[in-house]
């Protein structure tokens, strides 16, 4: 993983010279080279490579050279100015221009000028602050990076004998080397748990994390070049990996690493890719903001016109034939396409308590991630409420909310309650999806959870703008993770029957065709009765898809009691309704796969859930067609 981080920052070129970090100033004190003071240059935020001296300036008596809180430069006395004043003193010998600028700190009266404008800029004692000498700061000069390089060495800490004898290996290069005696912190992991000082990567500060007599850091070497270019890695990674695109540079493109139940999900590459060569940002997270959480599969399906989804058809279509063209070019030419060869990489990572925490790390092959994510697009593939079409794409964290229990939180609160949740399966659910693996069996316990506390929901009244046809409808996105689950569980013991994406009627198990009499029933309900006070669903959905055997006796009299009412109000349902049930019924008998379940274990109870789903989209789709027929059949009478 180190290797994989450095060479992602050498081939990208992101390397800081070790004792330099890149900072922001707030404020320059303009110079001219003579010394006199010319005024006071303010920025919301100047980006500049600084001399850093790491964590000791966190201590009483010393400070960062050259760039430094305006506290600490324009102080009249203390040991931190003293020790600023002293860095510049013996950087003048390298580059005369930090002369300059201890000649007009120990100016009396320039000095004086100086506070006087600083406070009339109003410049914060936090804010940092630096030289510029003739307009150049001073900063930036590849004196003053010499000058650092030597002066720094004797803040360092020498090794033990044992190393002085032999240097060890670096871990990262290869080469032997002085290793470091503590990593630099890592920062950028706030959001998922990280201090706002920062994480260390690796470390040893425990006892038992020591091997060989060595100490700290000596028992995974890794020299100090090497690893500031691991750590100018990660900080692309967690700001998105901008340096991984190639791109125009008028066009609207920002990437970012997500947030997967508290950990941060980084991907890079072994080349530069476009945009539309990523496979997994838009797959999985997408480049536009998160789902409404409030907004359901259905509602959001109702939403699309009829011509928008042609419009969107049609966009699609052309981006597959350019991208089909462009593979048939490389071939043609004889020049394959460098992203088809290229490797995939995939970190997640969190903060603890100043560690930095890896969660999971995968690698493989472009090609490879391509075969895996098409078929995790083909393992999701489920009917829409309507019956008309696949339901539509959805982000992974938007996936994951089906899989908490209480889904009233929203916002900040759901994403706790997901991190809370969900931290120990999301690396699980992630290697599966790139790797073509089965899912754990948490994922369907979760989804089961949801979809039956959904569906003990009322349905919609008469009048409600939501679609009575979707009344008590499973989760489309919940049934989704149950076909992934069950098709690779299928998969992986080698069975030849699949689930479809549509209700199957000759599918092989009695399960599915429990839940399948299941929606029949409560579809017949709101046929004859409409709206009641306690449905089928809400009364015995739970216990059906646990014990169908003790639930589907009592549905059957109801039925009866239904198609009776029917008869007397609207006879032709009666018949469909009767068709409906006496197709279903006809898959069971004594033997084998066709008896009657008792009881059902996990694996039939998401069995159960797909086969009231598809019933459901099943049923929906043939009174839309029948509707259509109908009013074709009206449009050609009136012409």
């Amino acid at each position: 993983m180190l290797k994989a981080l450095y060479d992602y920052g050498i081939r990208n070129s992101l390397a800081i010279p070790p004792g330099f970090l890149r900072k922001d100033i707030r404020a320059y004190i303009c110079l001219s080279a003579d010394g006199s003071f010319i005024g006071i240059e303010q920025y919301e935020r100047d980006s500049q490579i600084c001399p850093d001296i790491g964590s000791l300036a966190n201590g009483p008596d010393k400070c960062n050279p050259l760039a430094e809180k305006a506290s600490v430069i324009l102080a009249a006395d203390g040991k931190k100015p003293e020790f600023y004043r002293s860095l510049l003193k013996a950087g003048a010998e390298y580059d005369p221009n930090l002369g300059v600028c201890l000649s007009a700190l120990e100016n009396a009266e320039t000095f004086r000028a100086i506070c006087q404008e600083v406070k009339l800029r109003k410049v914060k004692d936090g804010d940092r602050i630096c030289f510029k000498v003739d307009g150049v700061p001073i900063v930036g000069g590849e004196r003053v990076q010499d000058w650092w390089k030597e002066y720094r060495k004797r803040f360092a800490k020498g090794g033990n004998e044992q190393q002085d004898s032999m240097q060890p290996l670096c871990l990262i290069t290869g080469n032997q080397t002085v290793p470091l005696a503590t990593v630099p912190i890592v920062n950028g992991l706030q959001s998922v748990g990280g201090h706002s000082r920062g994480e260390a990567l690796f470390c040893f500060d425990k006892s038992a994390f020591q091997s060989y007599g060595l100490k700290k850091s000596a028992n995974a070497p890794v020299s100090e070049e090497a690893f500031a270019v691991v750590k100018d890695a990660l900080n692309d990674l967690l700001a998105g990996s901008p340096a991984m695109y190639r791109r125009e540079k008028d066009r609207d493109f920002n990437p970012f690493a997500p947030t997967f139940s508290g950990m941060k999900f980084l991907h890079w590459y072994d080349c530069r890719v476009e945009p539309e060569e990523d496979l997994i940002l838009p797959e999985l997270v997408g480049f536009g903001q998160e789902e409404d959480e409030d907004e359901d599969e259905e509602n959001a399906q109702m939403q699309i016109s009829p011509e928008e989804e042609r419009a969107q058809e049609r966009r699609e279509a052309l981006q597959q034939r350019e991208k089909a063209d462009r593979l048939i070019l490389d071939f043609g030419s004889g020049e394959q396409s460098a992203v088809l060869s290229s490797q995939y990489y995939i970190l997640l990572i969190s903060g603890n308590n100043g560690r930095a925490m890896v969660r999971r790390y995968e690698h493989g092959s472009y090609e490879t991630l391509r075969a895996n994510l098409d078929q995790w697009r083909e393992d999701l593939a489920l009917s829409n409420g309507l019956g008309t079409d696949t339901i539509r794409p959805y982000k992974l964290t938007y996936r994951f909310t089906r899989l908490v229990k209480d889904q009233k939180k929203t916002g900040k609160e759901l994403s706790d309650q997901m991190k809370k949740e969900l931290a120990g399966i999301t690396p699980a659910i992630v290697a599966a999806i790139f790797n073509g693996t089965p899912l754990p069996d948490a994922v369907a316990v979760r989804a089961l959870a949801y979809i039956r506390s959904k569906m003990l929901a009322p349905p919609p009244k008469e009048g409600s703008k939501k679609d009575r046809r979707f009344a008590n409808l499973p989760d489309g996105v919940a049934c989704q993770w149950l076909k992934v689950w069950l098709v690779r569980k299928s998969r992986m013991r080698k069975e030849g029957t699949v689930l479809t994406m549509s209700y199957d009627r000759e599918f092989p198990n009695a399960a599915y065709h429990c839940g399948a009499l299941m929606a029949i029933y409560a579809d017949l309900q709101r046929a004859a009765m409409g709206e009641v006070n306690a449905t089928i669903v809400q009364r015995f959905y739970a216990s059906a898809s646990r014990t169908p055997t003790l639930v589907l006796g009592t549905l059957e009299r109801m039925g009866e009691v239904y198609l009776g009412q029917l008869r007397k109000e609207k006879k032709g349902l009666v018949k469909i309704y009767e068709q409906r049930l006496n197709d279903v019924y006809s898959f069971f008998g004594k033997d084998g796969f066709r008896q009657l379940p008792a009881a059902l274990n996990l694996e039939e109870q998401s069995y159960f859930a797909l086969g009231y789903r598809q019933m459901c989209t099943q049923m929906n789709a043939d009174k839309s067609a029948a509707k259509a027929a109908k009013e074709e059949e009206t449009e050609n009478g009136r012409n």
